[in-house]
């Protein structure tokens, strides 16, 4: 998807309501619907917002491109009425294409007016960032980029298989996902992990306290932030396996990225997102299995 700007989520409202007055036209038999094609307008401002300097000018030309968004969501209203009686048998699934849309366009509007007109800080739980994805989330990890989609917790055995995935709701901090990943994996295998290596956004004291009341008897963390080697593991030489093991991780995380296509999800809906993640890791865990050897 593309960056979320407010300019490029008002554009994409308003021809995706054009293309949806263009199809009532088709369905309401010749009786002619009044409205006006914006998108050209629309499209015009919201290529100006991207490349104009300075708050004023920019506030303006959202103000503009607001009441476009506005007055096409009102052409599509006065379309609903028109289309209210099922006279064709395309119309029901059109109507449902507008219940879909008109409250994510809605809140497009909102989320625009507060940010841009009234200078809000709109927090990210609120914001839509795609009108396309709308369960997409906010990724936000330290200093890098920042991404649009939904983070992944992974666990694997020591052959490299995954032996679990979460797909996580909004954008948990690491080191409250390591406790619930654990417990699962206590859930599905009956016991806790002998030894365990997780990456440095887990390292929490209470981590390490409550991992090794579950069970774990050596929990290596890759980034030791104030905890000490001892605290962790049995020895240091048993630190410098599990943290190489965690090092390791990452290639399959990269194989799965480049090989298996979980860089980008290219199916669209939330189901669908979980469907695509799924069957990319069940396809790295067949080739994997196929190539283990037996003991």
């Amino acid at each position: 998807m593309h960056e979320p700007s407010d300019s490029s989520l008002l554009w994409d409202a308003v021809r995706v309501m054009v293309r949806l007055l263009k199809r009532a036209d088709a369905l309401s038999a010749g009786t002619g619907l009044a409205w006006r094609d914006h998108c050209r307008a629309a499209k015009k401002r919201a290529r100006k917002i991207q490349f104009t300097r300075g708050r004023p000018n920019r506030v303006q030309l959202y103000r503009e491109l607001i009441a476009i968004t506005r007055a096409t969501l009102a052409y599509l209203d006065q379309a609903s009425e028109r289309l209210a009686t099922p006279s064709h048998p395309h119309i029901a699934p059109w109507h449902a294409q507008v219940r879909h849309y008109r409250p994510l366009v809605e809140r497009i509007i909102e989320q625009s007016e507060r940010r841009v007109l009234a200078g809000e800080a709109v927090p990210a739980g609120d914001k839509l960032v795609s009108l396309f994805e709308e369960h997409a989330d906010i990724i936000v990890k330290g200093s890098r980029v920042t991404e649009y989609g939904h983070k992944l917790n992974l666990t694997t055995g020591r052959s490299g298989m995954i032996l679990d995935l979460v797909i996580e709701a909004g954008n948990p901090a690491d080191s409250d996902r390591l406790l619930p990943m654990l417990e699962r994996h206590i859930e599905l295998y009956g016991q806790a992990p002998r030894q365990a290596a997780a990456d440095g956004g887990f390292a929490t004291r209470h981590n390490l306290t409550a991992a090794k009341t579950l069970g774990v008897r050596d929990m290596a963390f890759h980034k030791k932030l104030g905890l000490s080697i001892e605290d962790m593991v049995t020895s240091k030489w048993v630190y410098r396996k599990l943290r190489n093991f965690r090092a390791g991780i990452e290639a399959g995380i990269s194989c799965l990225k480049r090989a298996y296509g979980l860089a980008r999800c290219t199916w669209r809906g939330l189901d669908h997102f979980k469907a695509y993640v799924w069957s990319s890791v069940v396809a790295y865990n067949l080739v994997l299995f196929t190539r283990l050897k037996p003991t």
